[in-house]
């Protein structure tokens, strides 16, 4: 009677497991209908706001603004889905003086999603073939943010006389990745949740600091969280998240490139995962060993051109008019 009693009780609760679990399967594709559904809704805001390029055989995003005659090139930090937009509030203020491009790197924004190697030569070739093919001849000043820092250090070791300033916005240095630890299987699940829809169902995680803090139309806005549904934990941003420590490791092999080179630094709080003391006190340090180099504190999150972008634009006009370092 209790072996009867047993396999009954088993049964049922392999019943209630499998009725869970299909009840959760139809959950996940109801989500991910849904997803598809806003997706197509969406495809009007999707369209380029700059040129597609082809690099190596996939559409690499572009966008060009203003004339003068130094070229300002701004490269996101890692995972940033909308560089053009993130952008804006600064390079808006520089494109009366400058011309201002911003590479999307693939996997973001309006770029192609790829998988591919990212290790820094690829990125950096990448960059420099989208340039060429939007019409744009160096040198350039390249205006990194975070981890595109390291892209830009490396474009100075290898090609310093395509480089004539690097203004890092917040922008990492290879010691920074001496401890700092990346959690690739977390980016994964990320990924995952976002193809099948479910960052949908989560209240204003589309509302980046561009959205909230920046001077973005609500058109604008608009195109950016469509995007953001589109562009979120792609294959691209985890294989540059994966390579990131051996990219850092490269670039402090190579030493520290000596040129102009102007630094904002924020308080550490968005997302860096550092105190404010250790996240200001490593670019110091570095940029202690710039000959022409110069660096800015600012009271405000990671993202600091979102937040402070009248005073950053001033600094870096007052910066390139003299040369190499503010008064």
């Amino acid at each position: 009677m209790l072996e009867r009693w047993d396999g009954m009780s088993r049964k049922k609760i392999a019943m209630i497991l499998f009725a869970a679990i299909a009840v959760l399967a139809v959950l996940l594709f109801a989500v991910y209908i849904n997803h598809r559904l806003h997706l197509s809704r969406e495809a009007e805001l999707r369209l380029p706001l700059g040129q597609l390029v082809e690099v190596d055989g996939h559409n690499m995003s572009v966008y060009v603004e203003g004339t003068g005659g130094r070229t300002l090139v701004f490269l996101s930090g890692g995972g940033t889905c909308s560089p053009i937009l993130d952008f804006k509030s600064l390079y808006s203020r520089l494109s009366g003086e400058y011309q201002i491009a911003v590479i999307e790197k693939f996997g973001y924004g309006f770029s192609d999603v790829v998988d591919k190697s990212r290790e820094l030569d690829s990125i950096l070739e990448d960059s420099r073939a989208a340039l060429t093919e939007a019409g744009l001849t160096a040198p350039y000043v390249l205006c990194p943010h975070s981890m595109s820092g390291l892209e830009a250090l490396y474009w100075a070791q290898k090609y310093p006389e395509e480089v004539s300033a690097i203004i890092g916005l917040d922008m990492a240095v290879p010691a920074y990745y001496d401890s700092m630890t990346i959690d690739i299987p977390l980016m994964r699940a990320a990924g995952w949740a976002a193809n099948a829809g479910i960052t949908r169902l989560i209240p204003g995680i589309s509302e980046s600091d561009a959205v909230k803090y920046g001077t973005l139309s609500d058109w604008e806005k608009e195109i950016y969280k469509a995007v953001f549904y589109s562009r979120t934990a792609t294959v691209t941003m985890i294989n540059e998240a994966a390579a990131v420590k051996e990219n850092a490791a490269k670039v402090n092999r190579l030493g520290v490139p000596q040129l102009p080179m102007l630094l904002f630094l924020s308080d550490g709080t968005g997302g860096t995962g550092f105190d404010k003391e250790t996240w200001r006190g490593i670019p110091m340090e570095y940029i202690a060993q710039v000959k022409g180099g110069a660096y800015v504190e600012l009271d405000c999150p990671h993202y600091v051109h979102d937040y402070e972008y009248e005073a950053i634009s001033q600094h870096i006009i007052e910066f390139l008019s003299n040369g190499a370092s503010i008064g």
